[in-house]
């Protein structure tokens, strides 16, 4: 028998990995989109706000916290920990825009766009000329340490 060649293996472990995380992206799309057509709240918002579809998604999976907007998830809220690697599910923020990471190693993420729920790419020109995104992850009972709980901030505060 003859042995596989540790390029070969490499070749096929990453292949696997493409596969396994194609077909993360696809279940996390198809319930993302579910969440935002089912869900009132989602669709009451959807016009004004690209925040308020987020939280229903994180809410209806069972990943609940304080409605927060795209500014305040931006600096940093209680909830959440900013993170460098995105994962498939982590926040992908702007200042004032805020979308879901559906597969970090091609830049996709799920968001409401201005023609209505969508994906694309966080290093397309459209969203590198609004600055570099931010990256979070929902971290259950574990504050943030540098964060202000969002009913303490002053009101105008962004």
């Amino acid at each position: 028998m003859r042995r596989r060649s540790h390029r070969r293996q490499i070749d096929e472990q990453e292949e696997g990995q493409d596969i396994a995380e194609y077909a993360v992206m696809l279940a996390v799309i198809l319930v993302l989109v579910v969440v935002v057509a089912l869900d009132s709240r989602a669709r009451l918002y959807s016009e004004r706000d690209c925040s308020h579809p987020v939280h229903a998604t994180y809410e209806r999976a069972g990943f609940a916290y304080p409605y927060a907007s795209s500014s305040d998830i931006y600096v940093g809220i209680e909830g959440f920990r900013r993170i460098v690697r995105p994962q498939p599910g982590d926040l992908v923020v702007w200042r004032g825009h805020v979308g879901i990471a559906i597969r970090p190693s091609r830049h996709i993420f799920f968001s409401l766009m201005r023609a209505g729920p969508g994906i694309d790419d966080y290093e397309a020109p459209y969203w590198t000329s609004r600055g570099h995104a931010r990256f979070y992850r929902y971290v259950k009972n574990d504050p943030c340490a540098g964060c202000v709980p969002i009913r303490a901030r002053p009101t105008g505060l962004k």
